[in-house]
């Protein structure tokens, strides 16, 4: 009897853990949602060119921007600076980030405003879904990588999901792919590279 006892509650309190963390999982995702959708307020001219910043907690112009300044300042939002981050992780494993640029050292102006070195880093951080042709296995705040040009070739990009839902039936992305940051129908327009979840910012910590 007493074992059957311990039993339900271990199995009770399992249960409780679970829903606790899915809630928080969406929780956190429904925020960033809602910062990436604020981003679409602002005034950006797509700029991808190099600019030195201050670091850490240095940014590019705020009317300026390209796609991955879409995730950095959302997540600052959560006091989340990426330009920290991936250039500690850089320092620190450096061979584990990709080397298409040519570089010899990480460079705290320029690599967190890299999609595949973001791409990098939340892979290393653990926070890595499969890639899919699902809409339903998306949820909002989801972090998505493509390749714009498929099997033509390589060129980077990167949205956040949010909850705002398309007539598709899809989620809807926050995203800038030339016009500033927009809210549209893109979820599965081109090639995904990488699918990411962050629960919390602790997530981020590791």
């Amino acid at each position: 009897m007493m074992y059957a006892r311990i039993v339900s509650v271990l199995l009770t309190l399992c249960i409780a853990l679970r829903g606790a963390a899915h809630s928080q999982e969406a929780d956190f995702g429904m925020l960033l949602s809602a910062a990436a959708i604020e981003r679409t307020t602002h005034q950006v001219t797509y700029d991808p060119s190099y600019v030195r910043i201050d670091y850490p907690g240095g940014d590019v112009s705020p009317d300026r921007g390209v796609c991955a300044d879409v995730i950095i300042r959302a997540l600052r939002s959560f006091g989340v600076d990426l330009q920290e981050r991936v250039h500690e992780d850089m320092k620190t494993a450096f061979s584990a980030y990709p080397t298409h640029w040519g570089l010899s050292r990480p460079d705290s102006n320029i690599d967190h405003r890299r999609v595949p070195n973001l791409e990098s880093y939340f892979t290393r951080k653990g926070v890595k879904l499969n890639a899919s042709d699902d809409p339903s296995a998306f949820a909002p705040g989801d972090i998505v990588a493509w390749n714009l040009r498929g099997d033509a070739g390589w060129l980077p990009h990167i949205g956040i999901v949010t909850d705002r839902l398309a007539p598709s039936g899809r989620l809807m992305v926050v995203h800038n792919i030339g016009a500033g940051p927009k809210l549209e129908d893109v979820l599965l327009s081109w090639p995904q590279t990488g699918h990411y979840r962050i629960v919390n910012v602790d997530n981020l910590s590791r």
